[in-house]
């Protein structure tokens, strides 16, 4: 079979990826699974209808004999066994390079939130894991600094995680039909470095976000037999951690695994696409689902503890690595009381974690991974996890689950300003094609930028009361657009602002954001 067309601006070195050999083995990929894709994302609108119709969400009484049975996916690998500090981030070489000597477990080498699809990132990024994978990572700065990995042998566990089953490569093209973008991302990556990881005494591991459900895990499970068959690799080398971050996925943690079988390896609390998907799928039932300020949703929140309670208990009845969610924090080189504010914070976020049974948990910057792995090796006490801790104390109820008026917190005026300004400037820095944007100490991501513009919305759309005690109305939103704006000058752009008025203000609720910008990228040709 032929490879797809390339429609794109040249990237340096671009020829050791995109082989055509490489690229005829994405389209086969592309043509035996991008129908059953298209399936499933119309099932994706028929379900959220059905919510709409509703308003509520069950588990599955056809799945209830999987959810009952006694099963387990099989042993964990080695070096899938600790997993106690994992750093995220996106895969430029620099980032990349902290990230393998940041002293962490794992790395999650983030081709879909922490990046952008401009074409020189989508190819970059698999240069990157081609190097890493290799031992051979370098980077020179344009001032002239150089960058190295450390002690390749002792370099973190490299698990990438592909752009969602909803996103579509528009720069290849197979008989003009773009590429999924998933198949491209693990499709390229097995392809070069399979072979090798295995023979280095690891294997292609990867992270899958966006699952809304088990019939979407099942597919990924037919892509990784497929992969395996086409490459001539032991079946179950591949093994994959799911982000449970979206609400209808939440009710279906055990048929996920179920249907990924040999080749899963744990699930992943996923706190903001989680916020963001009880807005986009409750966002007709009124005042009940409105959630208060998005800082003020914490873990502790009854909703979010019963689902991180949930996650814990499924993972280790099947034998899976349950792992936390993100400390976004980045440490201040310039204001020690911020940092000490925000370490105690990260502090006791990861001990409640590691006291709740998780296996390990996420960090955004290398200087969390010490406050992390001191959590961690106190609780696990000499062992590589906690697959022992089994929290048959764990009941939880499809009640517990949508338990959002139950969330403690205010809607409050800063809460909507931040919203505004946090959403714009992630956006201007998403759009200039850096996926990872510290802003306010923060690191935000699309998954961020996605829950404050989507709670922007919500309010706007349930007549949220303020803390001041106005409502939140388009008119109040559009000033204070236009104040933020003005504030932050040059910051913000025309093109950002406008995806953030028409993703927060539209009339019609954007599944998701990037899409939006992704036409405008693809407009620029880029």
């Amino acid at each position: 079979m032929a490879g797809p067309e390339i429609s794109a601006p040249p990237v340096p070195r671009s020829d050791e990826v995109l082989t055509p050999e490489a690229l005829a083995f994405v389209a086969d990929l592309d043509a035996r699974f991008h129908g059953r894709r298209d399936e499933l994302l119309a099932a994706r609108r028929t379900r959220r209808e059905q919510i709409a119709r509703t308003g509520t969400l069950d588990f599955l009484p056809e799945t209830a004999e999987v959810r009952d049975a006694e099963w387990t996916v099989p042993p964990l690998p080695a070096d899938l066994r600790d997993r106690r500090v994992e750093i995220t981030g996106p895969t430029d070489p620099k980032m990349a390079i902290n990230a393998l000597n940041s002293g962490a477990r794992v790395w999650l080498a983030d081709l879909e939130d922490a990046n952008t699809p401009h074409w020189r990132n989508v190819v970059g990024g698999q240069l990157t894991l081609l190097d890493a994978t290799r031992g051979r990572l370098a980077h020179t700065s344009p001032d002239g600094r150089e960058y190295a990995v450390g002690d390749p042998a002792a370099a973190p566990v490299v698990i990438p995680r592909p752009r969602g089953w909803h996103f579509d490569e528009e720069h290849l093209t197979v008989a003009g039909r773009p590429v999924v973008a998933a198949v491209v991302d693990v499709g390229l990556h097995a392809f070069h470095n399979a072979r090798e990881l295995l023979e280095r005494g690891s294997a292609p591991y990867y992270y899958l976000p966006k699952t809304e459900s088990h019939l979407e895990a099942r597919l990924w499970d037919e892509v990784f037999t497929h992969v395996e068959a086409t490459l001539g690799i032991p079946h179950g080398s591949v093994r994959a951690t799911v982000l449970i971050e979206t609400i209808t996925a939440a009710f279906e943690m055990d048929e996920i695994l179920f249907e990924l079988r040999d080749h899963a390896a744990g699930l992943n609390a996923g706190r903001w696409d989680y916020l963001f998907s009880i807005i986009k799928n409750f966002r007709d039932a009124g005042p009940a689902f409105t959630l208060p300020d998005r800082n003020a949703v914490t873990m502790t929140a009854p909703m979010m503890r019963a689902y991180s309670d949930l996650l814990v208990r499924t993972c280790h009845r099947r034998g899976a690595s349950a792992i936390g969610g993100m400390a976004a924090f980045i440490p201040s080189r310039r204001n020690a009381e911020v940092n000490e504010r925000a370490l105690a914070k990260v502090r006791e976020d990861k001990t409640r974690e590691a006291r709740a049974g998780f296996d390990g948990s996420w960090v955004a910057h290398p200087d969390l991974v010490p406050v992390c792995a001191e959590v961690f090796d106190a609780v696990l006490d000499g062992r590589e996890n906690q697959l022992d801790v089994l929290r048959d104390d764990v009941v939880v109820t499809a009640a517990d689950l949508l338990a959002v008026d139950r969330t403690p917190g205010e809607r409050t005026e800063a809460g909507l300003r931040g919203n505004v300004r946090v959403a714009m400037l992630y956006l201007q820095a998403w759009l200039s094609g850096n996926g990872a944007a510290g802003i306010d100490h923060l690191m935000e991501d699309a998954a961020t930028a996605e829950i404050s513009r989507s709670q922007v919305w919500q309010w706007v759309n349930t007549a949220a009361r303020l803390d001041t005690g106005e409502v939140v109305t388009r008119e109040l939103v559009e000033r204070v657009v236009e104040e933020e704006c003005a504030a932050l000058g040059e910051a913000v752009g025309e093109e950002a602002r406008a995806l953030f008025v028409e993703g927060a203000l539209g009339e019609e609720f954007p599944d998701f954001l990037t899409l939006r910008a992704y036409r405008v990228l693809l407009g620029r040709g880029e």
